[in-house]
């Protein structure tokens, strides 16, 4: 359900609507963190989170990433000390570890999912913002159908103990051709230039950040004990559970662009 309304989104609506449809997944993905693993019984923190998390991709939308990542971050530091030293000592006391995750779910992980926004923003963002898409949702289900019919060997049984080595692998492989068979397509069916031997490098690391991030985020799970972020997506978990691969993929991918494009515009 989530990825036909992303790429309707991303390929149909204008921009503005791309940054509020990351907007509310950065805030449902804030609130979920901070409910599973972050300060329970403080309200108006996880309200400080959410209402950060909301703002971070607005400002990215606006041209003022930056401004809006170092003001945001400030000042919801500033609010979360404000509310832990007061109960320090206390049974209701907030630790710097909380703090910690909530500058994680109100900054960070807006921060990083708001590279879509970025890539979109490009001239020809369409092609570009493709990338980080087709990398996480290749990847991870080339893993998943490859550790299913020939998965034997458990990668790590403490942190995802039903992936398999067979299935990273799979992944790898999945990933980093169906971002080369896209810039084939993008040869094929425009004018612009393709640099293949850079693509193979997006392909590359767009799967490895792709896994990366899904075993980033099943090991806060397994440190906090808790088996999914939340039951938005009945059967898949929570936002928070199928955005982890975006949010590294998306991120990676824009610094590629950025650097080293692979795909020339006319």
């Amino acid at each position: 359900m989530l990825v036909p309304l992303l790429l309707v989104v991303l390929l149909f609506l204008p921009s503005y609507a791309l940054a509020v449809f990351v907007s509310l997944v950065c805030a449902i993905s804030a609130y979920e963190l901070q409910r599973a693993i972050g300060v329970k019984g403080h309200d108006r923190i996880t309200i400080y989170t959410i209402f950060a998390a909301t703002l971070i991709p607005l400002g990215v939308y606006f041209g003022a990433a930056e401004l809006a990542f170092r003001a945001v971050l400030i000042i919801l530091l500033s609010l979360a000390f404000m509310e832990a030293i007061p109960v320090f000592r206390m049974k209701r006391q907030i630790t710097f570890a909380q703090i910690m995750t909530t500058a994680f779910g109100g900054t960070l992980i807006p921060y990083m999912l708001s590279s879509l926004i970025s890539l979109k923003s490009l001239h020809e963002g369409h092609i570009y913002v493709l990338l980080p898409v087709i990398s996480a949702i290749m990847t991870d289900a080339g893993a998943y159908f490859v550790g299913v019919f020939l998965g034997k060997h458990r990668a790590f049984p403490l942190i995802s103990p039903k992936k398999t080595k067979e299935g990273y692998i799979g992944g790898f492989l999945i990933g980093t051709a169906s971002i080369i068979i896209y810039g084939a397509i993008i040869y094929f069916t425009t004018l612009h230039e393709v640099r293949f031997g850079v693509l193979v490098l997006y392909g590359v690391i767009g799967a490895v950040s792709t896994e990366l991030g899904d075993l980033a985020f099943s090991l806060i799970k397994r440190e906090f004990d808790i088996k999914d972020y939340g039951k938005l997506l009945p059967g898949h978990g929570g936002m928070l559970d199928r955005v982890d691969s975006m949010m590294f993929a998306s991120s990676v991918m824009y610094v590629l662009v950025s650097v080293i494009p692979a795909i020339i515009i006319s």
